[in-house]
């Protein structure tokens, strides 16, 4: 499955039996502090696009720098997608790259500063998101390499989460950059 990724992010109401459920099964990878600058072509203004259909990032975690690009596909529905093309790779700095998108006329839109907690469970990786300004989301992100329905796969990982009892759950189709830029258009969809 390289290059697609199918995932989904959700807010859960209790995050306990989530929590609890890992601490128990799943394999815990790590903690890391996690700052996303988000950036858009002033020729293709990615945000003029509803929904957002493409997302420009640099990723600095813990000192480890990556970029990363990704294109949106809402196949059936206009505001629902179950997966995305992406692109991404380690970069050694930011300075020179951010450098290189300025002199590209690539505009800085937004930064999102987490930390995250990272456990694999099967075929899944399961990150626990602090975001400031935003609160606490879970993303869910099948890792397994059989190629599967991204809509199936999606639905699986909703029931995964209903089953353990955490209440609420209200599925984010947008994205935190668009969550931070667009606060009065950001709608939630409950599962």
């Amino acid at each position: 499955m390289k290059d697609i990724e199918i995932e989904i992010t959700v807010n859960i109401e209790n995050s306990k039996p989530l929590i609890e459920f890992l601490e128990k099964n799943a394999e815990f990878k790590k903690e890391k502090h996690q700052v996303d600058e988000y950036f858009s072509p002033a020729h293709r203004n990615f945000i003029e696009v509803r929904p957002v259909k493409e997302w420009l990032r640099l990723r600095n975690e813990d000192g480890k720098y990556s970029i990363n690009y990704k294109n949106w596909h809402y196949d059936d529905d206009p505001e629902r997608s179950s997966y995305c093309d992406e692109y991404e790779t380690k970069i050694e700095g930011l300075d020179k790259i951010k450098k290189i998108l300025e002199a590209l006329d690539l505009k800085s839109l937004v930064k999102i500063d987490k930390t995250r907690k990272t456990w694999i469970y099967k075929d899944y990786e399961i990150d626990v998101d602090s975001v400031q300004e935003l609160g606490n989301f879970v993303e869910i992100e099948y890792i397994g390499k059989e190629k599967v329905d991204p809509k199936k796969k999606t639905d699986e990982m909703i029931n995964f989460i209903k089953k353990l009892g955490c209440g609420k759950i209200k599925r984010d189709y947008i994205g935190y950059p668009f969550r931070l830029l667009f606060p009065n258009e950001a709608k939630w969809e409950e599962q």
